[in-house]
Formats: C-alpha cells, sequence, structure tokens
C-alpha cells in the first residue's frame, strides 16, 4: 500500500467516526424526556371540582319561632319592629287556608301579617311557608280589574281573585264572620298587590313584602 492510499484510507475513516458521533448525537437529543407541567398548570377534571356549601335555610320550629304559633294578644319583633298581634283573621277560600294577623306599633301605623302554608313550586317539592307583611296603599278608589293594573307606575297581573270566608278574633276592624272579596296581582320584579272588601264595601289595597325565615321572635303573651 502506498503512502498516499494510505493517507486517504486515514482520513475517510476519521470522517465516518465523526459522522456517527454526529448522528448518535443528534438522536439522543431527540429522545430526551419532555419537561413535565406544573401541577399549577393542570386543569382539574369537573369530578375533581367540589361544588360549593349551600346554605341552610334552617328549619320553621326548630331554628327558629313558627310564626303559626302566634296568638291574639301576643308581642312580636317583625323586622326589629315591636309590634303587638291585635287581632286574627282565619281565611278559606277553595280549599286553601290561611291567617292575617293585625299588627299595632304603638304608633297608629297597622300592618297585616299573613301567614299561608303553600305547596311546593314544582311537583314533588316540599311545601313551603309563606310570611307577607302588608303596609296599606291608597289607590284612588281604583277598582280591580280582571287585567294588568297600573300603580305608581309599575305593571301589575292579575294573579288569583275571588271570595273567602273568614272569621275573626279581637281587634280587627271586620265582623266575627263574613265573606271577603279579594284580588291578587303580581308585578314582574314580584311584588305582589291585593284588593279586599267586606261584600258591599269599597275596595281596600295593600302591598306585600315577603318576609325571610327567622324574621319574627314571638313574645309570649303578657
Amino acid at each position: 500500500m502506498t503512502p498516499e492510499v494510505a493517507a486517504i484510507l486515514g482520513l475517510s475513516a476519521v470522517t465516518l467516526v465523526l459522522l456517527l458521533g454526529a448522528f448518535f448525537a443528534t438522536t439522543r437529543q431527540d429522545r430526551k424526556p419532555r419537561k413535565a407541567e406544573p401541577p399549577g398548570d393542570t386543569p382539574l377534571q369537573p369530578a375533581e371540582v367540589a361544588p360549593p356549601p349551600q346554605p341552610s335555610a334552617g328549619h320553621v320550629g326548630i331554628d327558629y319561632p313558627d310564626p303559626r304559633t302566634i296568638k291574639v294578644g301576643d308581642t312580636i319583633d317583625c323586622q326589629s319592629v315591636r309590634t303587638r298581634v291585635l287581632g286574627a283573621m282565619y281565611l278559606s277560600w277553595q280549599g286553601n287556608q290561611w291567617t292575617e294577623y293585625l299588627l299595632d306599633d304603638g304608633t297608629r301605623r297597622y300592618q297585616w301579617l299573613s301567614i299561608e302554608t303553600r305547596a311546593g313550586l314544582n311537583p314533588g317539592d316540599p311545601p313551603h311557608l309563606e310570611v307577607l307583611l302588608w303596609t296599606p296603599v291608597p289607590t284612588q278608589g281604583m277598582i280591580p280589574a280582571k287585567t294588568t293594573l297600573s300603580v305608581e307606575g309599575v305593571e301589575f297581573f292579575p294573579v288569583d281573585r275571588g271570595t273567602a270566608a273568614f272569621r275573626g278574633e279581637g281587634v280587627t276592624s271586620m265582623p266575627e264572620r263574613g265573606l271577603l272579596d279579594f284580588a291578587d296581582y303580581r308585578a314582574a320584579d314580584g311584588r305582589l298587590l291585593c284588593f279586599e272588601r267586606l261584600q258591599g264595601q269599597p275596595w281596600s289595597s295593600s302591598y306585600a313584602q315577603p318576609l325571610p325565615p327567622g324574621s319574627i321572635k314571638i313574645e309570649k303573651k303578657g
């Protein structure tokens, strides 16, 4: 073998070694494992997200006084106002029964408190207690129509209308027994408006304000 041939073969061997080294280095770089995602960047699956706790409304008669136990002559705290129960009216209409209490806060400002057990909003829902505080509102001789009414710029839609039988107790400015015509209306924002009258008498009207559970404290008849 001549020196020239030996030199060429040596250079070829070196070149081959360098090429193989570059190939293996490139192969190792491509197969290097990817960096793990930080735990905070991994989204939780829906099953892993705990539902927010639901506040408990409490239990009537256990967590707060049952307003159905109010009696004529009791003193109650209603919306932080101490009032006396002057009288009560027990009404019934088409199988529905409810009670209305006349309240006096000592300033000649009289209000009615109505309490009624109503069916659930949806089939299968348990009944719920509806407690409403009624405040008289002037309607300037307005007669309740069977269509929409506009009172003080608010549109009210008819809900219920009929004649209820009642029995009175205590001071109510009503006969001991009789019939009471009524017409209930509701606004889009949930406000209630009611017209009532003794048959043959002028109409009176009131706004209703729903009271949340536990907003009434009852003192024993003194």
